[in-house]
């Protein structure tokens, strides 16, 4: 049978302009921003991961210093499962031993024990290899969510998050999604897991001669929101508020102001700079008090 050489012929312009869609689809993706503006977006998904990590893995979660409203917690949850694939429960149990068994053996991630290097590069397996401990889940998660959503999605589906977040990258800035990925899936392993466990018990300053070798890294909590006063959060770490001297800034305290007063966050426990009053020589409520907040801050084992 003959071919209809008009028929080849649109047949291959319609190849042709199907090929040219998806390369400029591949090029630039459904909203065909410059790079510079696929940076821009890239800092604004890490800046709300990293708050996310702060605000309700630790400071909500792990030391239950703060209470965020449910739509909040469930907003974070979300993000972090789709950008992280972080468990919640594990997360907050392995901190929690952290603490407990600061600069020991024991600890999962003390460069004083492992390394710096390890700790910094290596912080991202470190805590894997932890938070598989049935042991370190059993008796330091307790209090952690499991309702629905965490027990058929979040937990069953870890890995989904994640892959479905390379998915909308890709289709929202093309092949730079790739890239905008994978800056991604590396910002909380390498800035949360290596540089505050790392150089956060290695190098800075401190304000608190606490047991541990805890350091604040800087005294501007921008990029990790606070995280980086990483001593001074040892000294209180059941105090929602990072930031202890007056020249010290603590980012994730600023998100957590402005959702107390949209009634989306409550505030459970600050720490207080300590006051030392000339000539009182007797103890009343306040020096009790006082006295307890410190212990119980240094001893409790869910911290």
């Amino acid at each position: 049978m003959p071919v209809n050489k008009h028929t080849s012929v649109a047949q291959r312009l319609k190849e042709v302009y199907m090929l040219g869609n998806l390369l400029l689809f591949l090029s630039s993706g459904l909203v065909a921003l410059s790079w510079w503006q696929v940076l821009l977006s890239t800092i604004v998904m890490t800046h709300i991961t990293i708050v996310s990590v702060t605000l309700y893995l630790h400071r909500c979660l792990a030391h239950r210093s703060l209470d965020l409203h449910p739509a909040v917690r469930h907003f974070f949850r979300f993000w972090l499962w789709l950008t992280t694939g972080i468990s919640g429960g594990s997360w907050a149990a392995v901190h929690r031993k952290h603490h407990a068994k600061c600069e020991t053996a024991d600890d999962p991630h003390s460069p004083r024990m492992r390394g710096v290097r390890k700790v910094v590069f290596e912080g991202a397996e470190l805590y894997t290899a932890e938070s598989l401990s049935e042991e370190t889940l059993r008796r330091f998660g307790s209090g952690m969510p499991t309702d629905w959503l965490e027990r058929n999605v979040y937990m069953r589906y870890r890995n989904l998050g994640v892959s479905l977040l390379m998915v909308i990258d890709v289709a929202l800035f093309g092949v730079l999604g790739v890239a905008v990925w994978a800056v991604e899936m590396m910002w909380i392993p390498f800035w949360a897991g290596g540089v505050v466990n790392g150089f956060g018990h290695f190098l800075g300053y401190r304000n608190f001669d606490t047991d541990d070798a805890s350091t604040n890294a800087i005294a501007f909590g921008i990029l990790i929101e606070g995280e980086e006063l990483h001593s001074n959060h040892h000294a209180y770490p059941t105090s929602a508020k990072l930031s202890n001297k007056w020249y010290e800034l603590d980012v994730g305290w600023m998100y957590i102001r402005i959702l107390s007063a949209l009634k989306l966050a409550t505030v459970r426990k600050v720490s207080l700079p300590p006051r030392l009053i000339a000539g009182k020589r007797t103890v009343d409520g306040a020096t009790l008090q006082a006295r307890y907040c410190v212990t119980a801050m240094r001893s409790w084992p869910h911290i």
